[in-house]
């Protein structure tokens, strides 16, 4: 088990239904929360890890932990696929994600399902890509989770994925925490009117493993030509890699 699995946003109960709660909750402003946070440089972000699959032309993508669907939105404008999948256990997030496709014009291209990481529906092999933003580090299971993704990802297809990390150089390292341990929580409480769910989300932040480590997890759950790039002084680390 990895410390981020013992890490629950409430006290009792099954962890999978406790996020699925804690995004319900705070689905309304988790896009304002998520940007302001970050000054915007989340957006940014998103746009590193797309150009990862650009040069595969990926036709069929599966978007998992998808939310609010800003990855799987900025996916459908960048790389133009034939169909994109958002999947989430949430579906309070997933509602906001299907008002800003409408908006976009997109529906045609995207298609939102509710799924269980652990358990995903889908076939084997069905998928060119399979992403995820900001999500694995929710997994009850993140051994499980990750073997799902490589199971629904054809031979030969990408995974692209991006985490938010702890900085591991000075003095990056000492402002996130400062900055994640006081502005993160108290601002997040405020606005969200939920009184755990950015201490639950910045406690996964610090225990999730990361780079190296990251990497031999990838490789475990199935896939090959694994590589990772840390983004903005390591506040975000970005995987690609191929089954």
């Amino acid at each position: 088990m990895y410390k981020q699995e013992e890490i629950k946003p409430y006290h009792e109960g099954d962890k999978g239904q406790q996020v699925e709660a804690m995004f319900d909750n705070i689905a309304s402003t988790y896009d304002t929360l998520n940007h302001r946070l970050s000054w915007d440089i989340d957006k940014y972000w998103r746009k590193k890890a797309i150009r990862q699959l650009a040069p595969y032309h990926p036709e069929n993508i599966l978007d998992v932990a998808t939310g609010t669907a800003d990855f799987a939105l900025q996916a459908a404008k960048m790389l133009k696929p034939v169909h994109l999948t958002g999947s989430d256990i949430s579906e309070g997030m997933m509602k906001v994600g299907e008002e800003k496709v409408k908006a976009a014009g997109l529906s045609h291209i995207i298609s939102f399902v509710k799924e269980d990481c652990m358990r995903l529906s889908f076939a084997d092999n069905s998928f060119d890509a399979v992403t995820a933003a900001f999500g694995i580090r929710n997994f009850p299971d993140l051994d499980q989770g990750l073997k799902e993704m490589c199971r629904v990802l054809k031979k030969g297809g990408h995974l692209s994925v991006i985490e938010l990390t702890t900085p591991v150089s000075f003095p990056m390292k000492q402002l996130f925490w400062l900055y994640a341990n006081t502005v993160l929580p108290l601002y997040g409480k405020i606005i969200s009117n939920d009184d755990s769910a950015y201490s639950y989300l910045n406690k996964t932040i610090e225990a999730f493993p990361q780079g190296e480590t990251m990497m031999e997890v990838l490789k475990r759950a199935g896939f090959a030509k694994v590589s990772f790039k840390r983004l903005t002084f390591g506040i975000c680390t970005m995987y690609f890699a191929e089954k």
